[in-house]
C-alpha cells in the first residue's frame, strides 16, 4: 500500500493530478463518447457510477503499485479533460504500459502529446523504467502517430491479444526505451495532436 503524496505534474498548459470522486461528472462527459471509449475497448459510460468505477480502478492500481493514472486538466479549469498514466508495471523488469485518452473537445491542440511527455519523463526519471510500452488498435492511427513522434517504435502485431466488447482485438505493440528517451531526439519534435 502506498502512502506517498500523489505526484502532481505540470507542463506549459496542463496540470496532471489525482482524480477524485468529485471528478466523476468530468470523466463521464468524455467517457460517454463512443469515439473515445472505442479505442479503449470499453462501452460508452452511461452514469456517474460508471465514472466512479473508473476512478476506483485508478486508486486500486496505485495502491497495488501496478500503475498510476493522472487526470489531465488545463491550468484555467479544474475539469478533467482526459487521463494518462501507467498500468501493468513490473518493478523487477523496469517496464510499464502507457495509456491515455483525451476529450474530443480538446483534440488537435497538442495536449495529448504534452501530457504523455510529462508522464514519460516521470516513468523514466522517477520510476527508473527502462521500457515503456503502448498497445494500440490498428485503426487508431492518431495514437500511433503520436507515439511515433515521441520516438516509440512499432514492434509488431499481437493477434487477438485482448477480448473487448465481445470480440478479440489485434493490437500493435509499441515501445520506447530509456536510452532512446535520453538521447534527446524525441524531445525536440513538434506536433499538432
Amino acid at each position: 500500500m502506498t502512502t506517498l503524496a500523489f505526484p502532481v505534474l505540470t507542463t506549459t498548459r496542463l496540470t496532471l493530478r489525482e482524480v477524485t470522486p468529485l471528478d466523476a461528472p468530468s470523466l463521464l462527459t468524455y467517457l460517454a463518447d463512443e469515439r473515445v471509449v472505442a479505442q479503449m475497448g470499453l462501452d460508452p459510460f452511461q452514469t456517474e457510477a460508471d465514472a466512479l468505477d473508473e476512478i476506483n480502478w485508478y486508486h486500486a492500481i496505485r495502491t497495488e503499485q501496478t500503475g498510476l493514472r493522472w487526470g489531465i486538466t488545463e491550468h484555467a479549469t479544474p475539469d478533467i479533460i482526459g487521463s494518462c498514466g501507467f498500468l501493468n508495471r513490473s518493478s523487477r523488469h523496469q517496464r510499464a504500459e502507457l495509456g491515455f485518452e483525451l476529450s474530443p473537445a480538446h483534440w488537435g491542440k497538442g495536449l495529448a502529446q504534452e501530457a504523455v511527455r510529462a508522464v514519460l519523463a516521470y516513468g523514466f526519471n522517477e520510476w527508473d523504467l527502462n521500457r515503456i510500452e503502448a498497445l494500440v488498435l490498428p485503426d487508431n492511427t492518431v495514437s500511433q502517430r503520436l507515439l511515433e513522434r515521441l520516438g516509440f517504435q512499432r514492434e509488431g502485431l499481437l493477434r487477438q491479444y485482448e477480448k473487448t466488447r465481445g470480440q478479440f482485438d489485434d493490437l500493435y505493440m509499441y515501445s520506447l526505451l530509456k536510452t532512446e528517451w535520453q538521447d534527446g531526439s524525441v524531445n525536440n519534435k513538434n506536433t499538432s495532436l
